[in-house]
């Protein structure tokens, strides 16, 4: 348990938080050393999390958890295969089962648009080998979805009415693609791209010459754009934003990324509303609001994600726009976790890679009768697969007139740096990101920077003062 006595430090890395007079030799989590830990400004008595309100029959505060017998997990992405790591490393005696709706065995969701590009076989995909789970005593169970939770009787059903009790439970059940309700949407030849069956049925659609309409100008959006047009297809992108990666980009920025899209020779629309899919049975153009008509082969709706979070619902734990969870990744019913995309922490779904694997390390060990916290991380996003470098970081945009912002552009490379009380709030790098990791050190690790802002720096004095201050 915590100590409202000692110190508090937080890994910049994982979110993990530490307790003791100095950080840890090595991050349990992601291994991070001594120096990538920070003070947590806020300690003592907020530390095991508010508690959440409870549904009807739960108790208010949480009991320390003791030692599980049988675990199951619901979600085979990156954070259910992290926690069921976790789980066999801090309870080697424990029952494991971990259910993956998909019949595929688990891989690495982030790279499907590097598979989608021929830049990674499908063997490569996998995060181990069917042997391993058999190794490590965890019972997996593929094309195996959930149907119903029964919270008071420690239980759940599948779809094939198979019923499986448990002591702890870690939902990681994702995110489904969210699909607008655009007339003509369920039409043969409109498609998504969460899973890896969608992939492989891209790729079979992907004749030299078809033309592709992707609608959605995020990073899913463009990566699969960009891995399309190198089968040959004649791609345009919508976006309804006025400039591509409106959450990771500033407008300059994000019209400088149009420029290099069109450079290559695919066609972006921006800020450009689809208000119909027509075509006699398939899908053959896409209307837009201003009456314009894009032919269409094939098109991909890369328009976000939403929390899997109706079966949570249903069965009484708190959902907002995820299923709540407090730093310990508990849900309001205790001995239920939720990690992931599914997962909402102090008011934020992450629906990036690297959170959902730290959050299945931790709630792993906490489901092994630990008490292990996550206190948040910023949010970072890289763009593949279009051969452009792109690296964005924290706040993007300035929301009133605290910030200060350092911005440069030349030769294809544009720098935007945000600072806010004498802080870097938020970083752009696009064509040389060469800073990326000079500049994730600084938000992390809360970088005095007032001495480099009193000099009134332009985007260069920033990227040599961030390097040098993160050798």
């Amino acid at each position: 348990m915590s100590n409202s006595s000692s110190q508090a430090w937080l890994c910049t890395v994982c979110g993990y938080v530490h307790y003791g007079p100095q950080p840890p030799d090595e991050c349990p989590v992601c291994g991070a050393e001594p120096e990538l830990f920070e003070p947590l400004a806020e300690q003592a008595e907020s530390h095991a999390a508010a508690p959440l309100p409870a549904p009807v029959g739960t108790p208010e505060a949480a009991p320390a958890l003791g030692r599980p017998h049988r675990v199951v997990i619901a979600g085979a992405g990156i954070g259910g295969v992290s926690a069921a790591e976790s789980l066999r490393k801090n309870a080697p005696e424990a029952e494991i089962h971990l259910l993956s709706k998909e019949p595929a065995l688990p891989y690495y969701r982030l790279n499907l648009t590097r598979y989608l590009a021929g830049e990674v076989a499908r063997d490569q995909l996998l995060l181990h080998p069917e042997a391993w789970y058999r190794e490590q005593g965890i019972s997996l169970s593929l094309g195996t979805e959930v149907h119903s939770l029964d919270l008071p009787g420690q239980q759940l059903t599948t779809h094939g009415g198979v019923q499986h009790t448990f002591d702890r439970l870690i939902l990681a059940v994702g995110s489904h693609a969210f699909v607008p309700p655009i007339p003509g949407a369920d039409k043969p030849g409109v498609t998504v791209l969460r899973t890896l069956a969608e992939a492989d049925a891209l790729l079979e659609a992907a004749q030299p010459g078809a033309r592709c309409v992707c609608i959605g100008g995020g990073i899913l959006g463009l990566e699969t754009a960009g891995a399309l047009a190198r089968h040959g297809l004649n791609i345009t992108v919508v976006e309804s934003f006025p400039w591509l990666l409106p959450r990771q980009l500033n407008r300059r920025a994000g019209t400088q990324l149009a420029a290099f899209v069109e450079s290559i020779g695919m066609e972006v629309r921006a800020q450009a509303q689809v208000v119909e899919l027509s075509g006699n049975g398939r899908v053959s153009q896409v209307r837009l609001g201003d009456g314009s008509d894009l032919p269409a082969d094939l098109v991909v709706v890369t328009a976000g994600v939403r929390s899997n979070s109706s079966l949570a619902r249903q069965s009484g734990l708190q959902v907002n726009l995820g299923i709540v969870v407090d730093d310990l990744l508990r849900t309001s019913v205790p001995d239920v976790f939720a990690v992931g995309d599914a997962a909402e922490h102090r008011g934020i779904t992450y629906g990036l890679w690297g959170p959902a694997q730290f959050q299945g390390s931790i709630a792993g060990m906490n489901a092994a009768g630990g008490h292990v916290e996550f206190a948040g991380i910023p949010r970072s996003n890289t763009l593949k697969v279009l051969g452009l470098d792109m690296y964005s970081i924290g706040q993007v945009s300035p929301d009133d007139g605290t910030y200060r912002q350092v911005e440069g552009e030349s030769e294809g490379v544009y720098y935007s740096f945000l600072f806010r009380d004498n802080r870097l709030a938020g970083a752009i790098l696009l064509g040389d990101t060469s800073a990326s990791t000079a500049a994730k050190k600084a938000i992390e690790n809360r970088l005095d920077c007032s001495a480099l802002l009193r000099s009134r720096p332009d985007a260069a004095a920033v990227l040599d003062f961030l390097k040098r201050m993160a050798e």
